[in-house]
């Protein structure tokens, strides 16, 4: 930071997350870098899913996503809504 440049105090508190969000909009955490302190935090993500796809069906996934211009997440997750919509679960046949 310039030695001559005057920053604004880090406010006490934010009253709601978008004024924090504001701030931190318009400031550099870099000018405030000496007056940061190191925390710890866990995170804990839930597990997902994973499916495995045969090769020539996530080829095909790849060229409908691209040409419908998203994600193959995006597209893949779409598609098993609309299913599960048409296949409610009381209708659907359960292990045990």
């Amino acid at each position: 930071m310039d030695a001559n440049k005057k920053i604004d105090p880090i406010p006490e508190s934010f009253a709601r997350l978008e004024e924090a969000a504001e701030f931190w909009d318009t400031h550099s955490v870099a000018d405030y870098w000496d007056e940061m302190q190191e925390v710890e935090i866990e995170v804990r993500i839930p597990r997902r899913k994973r499916v495995a796809l045969a090769s020539d069906i996530a080829e095909q996934i790849d060229t409908v996503a691209a040409y419908e211009g998203v994600s193959v997440e995006t597209l893949v997750n779409l598609w098993i809504a609309e299913r599960l919509l048409k296949q409610p679960l009381s209708s659907a046949k359960t292990n045990g």
